[in-house]
């Protein structure tokens, strides 16, 4: 497991330093990126509770330390074809407001800094 934001930092600089900082992941050859701001931690991949009549997408939930985390396949959500999960796929932890979702993804690469301009979103 690997935790990406350290607490304790002034709220204001930590967000400058992370600025334009994208955890890149794979989704089979093509590469993403997520705000770093928004990964609070990457885990394995782990036992999945499935939950039923959620879109194909969703594929249930987990709990992390007691806490209940949706769970999200983006290889589905984009619309690639489901592939067997490798010990290389992952779950990353992400909060975006008050929600905590987990994403899988077949593996990740590495923080970057990427300039905006460079910045194109998935077709």
């Amino acid at each position: 497991m690997t935790n990406i934001n350290e607490s304790g930092a002034d709220a204001g600089q930590e967000e400058d330093t992370q600025k334009n900082k994208y955890l890149t992941f794979a989704l089979g050859g093509d590469m993403y990126g997520i705000e770093i701001r928004h990964v609070t931690e990457i885990i394995g991949i782990q036992k999945i509770t499935e939950i039923p009549e959620l879109p194909a997408h969703m594929r249930g939930i987990i709990n992390l330390r007691g806490k209940i985390i949706p769970v999200m396949d983006v290889r589905l959500r984009f619309r690639k074809p489901l592939r067997e999960y490798t010990d290389r796929t992952c779950i990353i932890v992400v909060d975006i407001g008050e929600l905590s979702l987990g994403l899988i993804v077949d593996s990740v690469s590495e923080v970057l800094s990427i300039a905006e301009t460079d910045i194109v979103p998935p077709a």
